[in-house]
C-alpha cells in the first residue's frame, strides 16, 4: 500500500506513456465507463427527468468526493495545507467537470440546460485526453499508483456522464442556450488565466487550461506555431475551444436535420 500511494517515493520505474500497461489500464477504464453509460441509459431513457438526473447526481458526488479525498491526502502527505494550489484547482480542461457536472446535476433552468450541453460536449474529450493522452502522468508515475488510478477514475466518470446525457437525450443543444455554453467556457478560461497570472513564487507556473504553454500536450503545436507569444497563444487556445463547441453544435443540427428528413421520407 505504501508503494501504491508513493508515500516514501515510488520504487518502481514508470512503465511509460503509451506502454502496453498504460494502454491496457485506461482501455479497461474506458470500456467500464462506456458499458455502464449504455446500461444506465437503457434503464432510465424512458423515465422522467428527475429519475434520469439521479444518475448524474451520483456521478457528480463520486467525482467530487474522489477529488476532495485526493486533495486531503496530498496535503497530508506533503505536510502542506496549500498543496492543492499546485495542481488541484479545478481549472484544467479535464478538471472542469468537477464543477460542470455538479452544475448539470443540481442547477435549474437555462444554467442546467447549458451545463448539460457543456458536459456532453467536453466530457468524452476530457476522458480521452486525461487517459490516453495523459503523457505527464504515465511518464512520471507507475500505472497502478494512487495518482493514476484516481485521475483515471475521475476522467472516465466525465466520459460516462457525457455518454449517458447524450443517449438519454438530457442535453437538447438548443440554439438559445449556445450563449450560456460559451459563457461557461469563457468564464473557466478567464478564471484559469487570472489564476495563472496571479500565482507567484512557489505556486507559479501552473498552466491551468494550458493557457501559458503547451506543456507536452497537442497544444505544443499551437504554441510553436505562434512562437510562444504570450498574447496570441492563449487567444488561440480559447479560439480552438470555441471552434470545437461550434462544430459540435453544427454537427448535432446537421444530424438532426438529416434524421427529420429520413422520417419524413419514410412517412411519405
Amino acid at each position: 500500500m505504501g508503494e501504491f500511494f508513493g508515500i516514501n517515493g515510488f520504487q518502481r520505474e514508470p512503465e511509460g506513456f503509451l506502454s502496453w500497461q498504460h494502454l491496457l489500464f485506461v482501455s479497461l477504464l474506458m470500456v467500464c465507463a462506456v458499458v455502464s453509460a449504455i446500461l444506465f441509459a437503457r434503464k432510465f431513457k424512458n423515465k422522467d427527468e428527475k429519475s434520469k438526473n439521479k444518475v448524474l447526481i451520483g456521478a457528480a458526488l463520486v467525482i467530487d468526493i474522489l477529488e476532495i479525498g485526493n486533495i486531503v491526502f496530498l496535503c497530508i502527505a506533503n505536510h502542506n495545507p496549500l498543496q492543492w494550489v499546485y495542481n488541484n484547482i479545478p481549472l484544467y480542461l479535464c478538471s472542469i467537470m468537477l464543477i460542470a457536472l455538479p452544475l448539470a446535476a443540481f442547477s435549474r433552468g437555462r444554467l442546467r440546460e447549458a451545463s448539460l450541453d457543456f458536459v456532453m460536449i467536453f466530457g468524452m474529450l476530457a476522458a480521452l485526453v486525461g487517459t490516453y493522452g495523459a503523457g505527464n502522468n504515465y511518464s512520471c508515475y507507475p500505472v497502478l499508483s494512487y495518482i493514476n488510478v484516481v485521475s483515471g477514475l475521475e476522467h472516465v466518470i466525465s466520459g460516462f456522464a457525457a455518454l449517458y446525457i447524450g443517449i438519454t437525450r438530457m442535453a437538447r443543444l438548443k440554439k438559445e442556450n449556445m450563449g450560456f455554453t460559451y459563457l461557461i467556457l469563457l468564464s473557466f478560461c478567464l478564471a484559469a488565466y487570472l489564476v495563472d497570472r496571479c500565482l507567484t513564487g512557489e505556486f507559479a507556473g501552473r498552466n491551468y487550461m494550458f493557457l501559458m504553454r503547451g506543456d507536452g500536450t497537442p497544444y505544443d503545436l499551437l504554441y510553436n506555431l505562434v512562437g510562444g507569444s504570450p498574447v496570441l497563444y492563449p487567444l488561440g487556445v480559447v479560439l480552438l475551444f470555441v471552434l470545437y463547441v461550434s462544430l459540435f453544435y453544427l454537427c448535432f443540427y446537421m444530424f438532426n436535420k438529416k434524421r427529420v428528413r429520413v422520417k419524413q421520407n419514410s412517412a411519405a
